[in-house]
């Protein structure tokens, strides 16, 4: 078996575009922009499950993403750093001094969502938890095993709607409980089974994709000693911009959430390559965003010039929607570290095999000292 990100750039370095079983496989930059932009040609209801707004197209995921964007608008986001950041730096200080970054991973992605979304402090060893069991699961490709994990935390998901059964609170879960939606010409209540799967997303994926970009957050600052004294000074100078394009710049190195897919709706050919009606595509992410067409040497260090190109938070209308809690929670692990000292790996990193990205450990030591 090979790591995604070692798969992606062989793929890539052959075509743009490929088509093994069935599967249409866009690994390209520019070819996944186009596809992810182009939604009714490459539609997202890909699912004979709900998935609310993921899962849908033209107006109807308007009107639900409409919903998901009140919850999480810059200004309804971003009063919540310091509460984030304050979590994060209690997990660190939590850490021996010889930890698993993804650990602090765990840690810091449960922590903020529970403070996000009112849920009961409770549920945090369950939930960190999950997120092991999840990756575990995905690991083997079992389907039953990533069944079991998902019924799991549907599961968990009903138990917490029912705590908030009946309160009149402001957190996100209480209110979505209220919420709304355009129905025809008017509006009515969400549903249940969408309530869930709007909570579902917000939480299920979100957990493993922090926990794993902080592994490789924290691994980039142990091995890029240089870069991570300037992250410190930019912390020193509350310089969040460039903190902010340094995430996004080090996760396009290594992008852990790898894939998205879509469906076409009729005859299409990209990059030369003819896909016909109904086929399913796969629209790669990590090696999307390491097309040397698009940013020369994929591994060099450059986030004012390669921000334009950068699709860690996809594109389109499906862009991802909480692009701006995801940064606010990876800022706060990353100045958790940086004040922290210095890092230093103990062992060789593992990294994780396909269909999984990132790390699937990263030894890490504190020095406590920063020169």
């Amino acid at each position: 078996m090979t790591d995604a990100r070692t798969l992606g750039d062989r793929q890539l370095s052959k075509c743009p575009v490929s088509h093994d079983d069935g599967t249409w496989n866009v690994w390209g930059n520019e070819e996944a922009r186009v596809v992810a932009e182009n939604a009714d040609v490459f539609s997202s209801r890909v699912s004979q499950h709900l998935n609310v707004p993921n899962g849908m197209d033209g107006d109807e995921h308007r009107r639900f993403r409409a919903v998901i964007d009140r919850y999480l608008s810059d200004e309804v986001i971003l009063p919540l750093y310091d509460m984030f950041e304050k979590h994060a730096q209690e997990a660190y200080g939590s850490l021996p001094e010889n930890f698993d970054a993804n650990d602090f991973g765990r840690l810091v992605a449960v922590g903020c969502q529970l403070d996000w979304l009112g849920w009961d402090s409770s549920y945090e060893n369950e939930l960190t938890g999950w997120i092991a069991s999840n990756q575990h699961a995905t690991r083997s490709g079992d389907r039953s095993r990533t069944k079991a994990v998902a019924d799991h935390f549907t599961e968990i998901i009903h138990r917490i709607i029912a705590d908030h059964e009946g309160h009149n609170g402001d957190d996100p879960t209480c209110k979505l409980m209220r919420e709304t939606v355009e129905d025809g010409d008017g509006i009515r209540r969400l549903t249940m089974p969408e309530i869930v799967s709007i909570l579902r997303n917000w939480t299920a994926g979100d957990l493993g994709s922090i926990t794993y970009s902080i592994g490789i957050i924290a691994h980039f600052l142990a091995t890029n000693p240089s870069v991570s004294h300037q992250l410190a000074a930019y912390d020193r100078a509350d310089n969040t911009r460039a903190l902010d394009l340094a995430l996004d710049e080090i996760l396009r190195i290594d992008d852990p959430f790898l894939a998205n897919r879509r469906i076409t709706t009729r005859d299409v050919t990209v990059a030369g390559v003819e896909i016909p009606e109904g086929k399913r595509v796969l629209l790669n992410w990590t090696t999307a965003n390491r097309d040397p067409r698009a940013f020369g040497n994929p591994d060099a260090y450059n986030p004012e010039g390669n921000a334009s190109r950068n699709l860690v938070y996809g594109a389109g209308p499906h862009v991802c929607p909480g692009r701006t809690l995801s940064t606010l929670e990876l800022r706060a692990g990353l100045v958790a570290l940086l004040r922290g000292g210095e890092l230093a790996l103990t062992s060789t990193p593992v990294r994780e095999e396909y269909p999984v990205g990132g790390y699937h450990s990263v030894p890490v030591r504190k020095t406590g000292v920063r020169s």
